[in-house]
């Protein structure tokens, strides 16, 4: 579950980009969305391994 971000972002990227600005867009979407995703991702874990 923590790392779901980052398939849905990594798509969700690439699909805006695409129909925005084209395949250039598609590609600064994918890359936007996966560092997004990875990001969302490590804070999750990270809130999940904190101690309380």
């Amino acid at each position: 579950m923590g790392c779901l971000p980052i398939p849905i972002l990594f798509v969700l990227g690439v699909v805006i980009g695409s129909v925005f600005w084209g395949d250039r867009g598609a590609l600064w979407g994918a890359g936007i969305g996966l560092a997004m995703g990875l990001g969302l991702a490590g804070a999750f874990i990270a809130l999940l391994r904190r101690r309380r």
